[in-house]
């Protein structure tokens, strides 16, 4: 049996000090297999942000085990952390991230120049853009585009390194529901035909309706996974 991508073991994480210190993860032990869709769903403040951080290494917890890839990431160097994202981990998230001086081929290899050595950097670039069925809008700009073109060059600039594992932070928040609707169904697209592993962070319904498997945050730690639970942490009623 395959090593799951994602291994936690009693992770915590805490911020602030004194009596300002607040615990945002308490002790969240799960596992992600390969192929996994998941969404992680929970109230604002829930920890949901801040677990999925932990995850790619943008942050690291107080304590616990956190193994992603086969890479135990409180042991390893931060050069080997950065390697860990820039080659197997993608990223997408609510604000799009982009930068309106480069054009959207510019942003979408912009993770070449944090990897030396990368090779074939224009075309990987335009394949990226052609999967998301973006392939005419490599010279526009940022500023030219609407919400949803500017999520699919995130996601683009994501999978420009063709990562086995895609981390979401409210990938729909900022869109409306038909464009939101297109992105879902990408992302399912993605994870049926080319076997990415995806953990969304989502409070929309509409999101956690299309996981293979649904992880619930309350006060940072996980509860069980039961109907009422669900629609709560989804702030919604069941899914259509």
């Amino acid at each position: 049996m395959p090593a799951p991508v994602i291994r936690l073991r009693d992770v915590t994480k805490s911020y602030g000090i004194g009596a300002a210190r607040t615990q945002v993860l308490r002790g969240v032990s799960f596992d992600v297999e390969p192929g996994e869709l998941i969404a992680l769903v929970g109230q604002s403040g829930s920890g949901k942000s801040t677990l999925l951080n932990v995850i790619g290494g943008l942050d690291q917890p107080d304590a616990g085990e956190v193994e992603v890839l086969g890479v135990d990431t409180l042991k390893a160097t931060d050069a080997a952390r950065s390697k860990l994202r820039n080659q197997s981990i993608g990223f997408v998230f609510q604000s799009f991230n982009l930068l309106d001086h480069l054009d959207v081929i510019g942003n979408v290899t912009l993770p070449a120049a944090f990897s030396p050595g990368a090779t074939e950097i224009e075309t990987r670039g335009h394949e990226a853009l052609r999967r998301v069925g973006l392939a005419d809008f490599a010279k526009r700009r940022p500023g030219e585009l609407s919400g949803g073109q500017k999520q699919r060059v995130a996601i683009a600039r994501a999978l420009f390194g063709s990562p086995s594992l895609l981390l979401c932070d409210e990938p729909t928040g900022n869109l409306d529901s038909e464009t939101g609707k297109e992105v879902i169904d990408f992302f399912r697209e993605l994870n049926a035909k080319d076997g990415v592993t995806l953990v969304i962070v989502t409070h929309e319904r509409r999101v956690s309706s299309v996981a293979k498997r649904v992880i619930i945050m309350r006060d940072g730690m996980l509860v069980e996974t039961t109907d009422e639970e669900l629609a709560a942490a989804a702030g919604g009623g069941p899914a259509t």
